[in-house]
């Protein structure tokens, strides 16, 4: 008789998803992602626009600052103008959030802020797309960047690199920052 509960709890442990299994591409990218947290990289422009030339010029640190179960902040600092900082919110096991926040040096919110966009497909553990949602494209046509309505932005990430990615058709700006060579959190 003491044989049946222990078949039971044996029986009822097979029906649970393993860790492995029951986690989603969303989930894994945020978690590799959140394990950065409270670390600071180095990046450099790799795209090829000359629009972009400003960017090539300065220092591009990203700091994986605040990191909770379900919000990431990552500010993006270009030279001394630490205005940006990509915010990404887990919605669910399956979806995530791409957001930039802009702020003045006072730290009043820009105008131009608040924009980015959710995730549609499944995507990777290493590769997630946003493409730009229909409150940034409210926001982009109310600011008359109207352009900005077919963003796309890509966050990838590998062991060596982690990319920001912003394209739409005739723009493509990459950032590519150095995973291997954490440096002091300023």
């Amino acid at each position: 008789m003491k044989r049946i509960p222990a078949l039971c709890a044996l029986a009822w442990l097979a029906t649970l998803p393993t860790q492995a299994s029951a986690q989603t591409a969303a989930e894994g990218f945020f978690e590799r992602l959140r394990g950065l947290c409270g670390q600071s990289f180095m990046g450099q422009v790799v795209s090829g626009d000359p629009a972009d030339e400003a960017f090539r010029k300065a220092e591009l640190v990203m700091t994986v600052s605040s990191c909770d179960a379900v919000e990431i902040r990552i500010p993006f600092r270009v030279g001394e103008d630490r205005s940006r900082t990509w915010v990404i919110n887990r919605l669910d096991n399956q979806r995530l959030r791409l957001k930039h926040d802009h702020r003045h040096p006072d730290g009043v919110e820009d105008e131009l802020s608040r924009y980015g966009g959710d995730t549609v497909e499944d995507g990777s553990v290493e590769v997630q797309a946003f493409p730009v949602d229909a409150e940034s494209r409210a926001l982009f046509s109310r600011l008359n960047r109207a352009v900005s309505n077919t963003n796309v932005w890509t966050l990838e990430m590998t062991d060596r690199a982690f990319v920001y990615q912003l394209s739409r058709p005739g723009r493509l700006f990459r950032v590519s920052f150095d995973l291997t060579k954490p440096r002091p959190v300023p």
